[in-house]
């Protein structure tokens, strides 16, 4: 069996320890006779699986007790439309629009609250970060939603905002999806953080929500109960049955980042792969190009260009024939762009570098 290094933004590489783990557990985990696939979700089996899960995300992220932790469906997509849902009461919401997610979040908190942009940098091409000085929030609104990371544009918040010395009140809600574990949150800015599992966590169908406990409770009539923070967290994530085995694979991807040195150095090593392709990118003699300003660049999703389009398709056939996927960029935006998420190694991108390297000599 050959590995290769894939760059996908979502779903995205996990730790290979972590797939042999689940691969041997797959028809008898524990010695319950049984799949994690197949087990009620109201089992001992299984919520000892999901308590752990739980109890090593609280440490990994240094969660404070006042924070529960749940596992939802619907992705960080459906997020958009709960979080207004389950905190908006129907007032003004101010979102920070700073790429496609956050213009995406705009749109749908619209259909349940008086949403607005508080600031936008679509003006430059989503390349740039909004200063917060610069963003005109709302003194009545009830929660003020960025996404810290854009998976899409290549764009990443490395400090969060402080709303309080901002002069504003509201909660900071986080959408965090393609970029949760790979650094510290600092909770005392947070109201509530959510991600969507696929891109650093594990598979898809798992979405986590981390919502402080004032925020509970406050959710519009319309609101689904399955999707009511309240009633999710008063069951457990139990209300409904959950995504079973994408927290369990979850679960071992958390014991993962534990036995690696825990999110310090996810961090250390996010930086490490990022400054090895920026660093590329910049000195390349203009064959590549990343168009996103160095302080806003995400250590996640790289996004480049190679000057002649031309040698897009060569590019990638190319990359796949060295072992190298899913490199094409959104296809709102061309180009090609590169995932490095906490479980592609170091290897892979010193195997990107090198192949970009050697590309560019033989058409350059």
């Amino acid at each position: 069996m050959t590995r290769v290094f894939n760059f996908s933004a979502g779903p995205a590489t996990l730790p290979e320890s972590v797939l042999r783990q689940a691969a041997e557990e797959m028809l008898d985990w524990q010695g319950s006779g049984m799949s994690v696939m197949e087990m009620s979700h109201r089992g001992k089996e299984f919520i000892s699986i999901c308590e752990t899960a739980e109890a090593d995300l609280r440490t990994l992220l240094a969660v404070p007790p006042n924070f529960r932790i749940l596992f939802m469906q619907g992705g960080g997509l459906a997020e958009n439309a709960i979080v207004p849902m389950n905190l908006s009461r129907g007032g003004a919401v101010d979102v920070v629009v700073t790429g496609a997610w956050s213009q995406k979040s705009l749109k749908e908190a619209r259909k349940y609250a008086d949403a607005r942009a508080a600031a936008s940098n679509e003006a430059d091409g989503h390349t740039t970060l909004p200063p917060a000085a610069a963003w005109q929030l709302r003194r009545d609104a009830a929660y003020v939603h960025v996404c810290s990371n854009e998976t899409i544009h290549g764009i990443e918040m490395h400090t969060l905002p402080d709303l309080a010395a901002l002069g504003c009140r509201a909660p900071l809600v986080v959408d965090c999806s393609s970029h949760i574990l790979s650094r510290g949150i600092d909770w005392s800015r947070v109201g509530l953080a959510f991600a969507g599992a696929q891109k650093n966590i594990g598979p898809a169908g798992v979405t986590i929500v981390i919502v402080r406990e004032d925020l509970l409770g406050h959710a519009l009539p319309i609101c689904p109960s399955a999707f009511d923070y309240r009633n999710v967290a008063d069951n457990a994530s139990m209300y409904n049955t959950p995504p079973t085995y994408g927290i369990y694979i979850a679960g071992l991807v958390f014991q993962w980042i534990r036995a690696q040195g825990g999110v310090a150095e996810m961090e250390r090593r996010a930086v490490e792969k990022a400054q090895l392709l920026y660093g590329y990118l910049d000195d390349n003699g203009g064959f590549y190009a990343n168009r996103v300003q160095h302080g806003a660049r995400s250590r996640m999703n790289v996004p480049f260009f190679l000057a002649d389009e031309r040698l897009n398709e060569p590019f990638l056939a190319g990359a796949k024939a060295a072992g190298l996927i899913q490199l094409k960029g959104h296809k709102s935006v061309g180009g090609m762009r590169a995932s490095i998420y906490n479980a592609m190694p170091l290897a892979g991108v010193q195997a990107l570098v090198a192949y970009m390297r050697d590309f560019a000599a033989r058409h350059g």
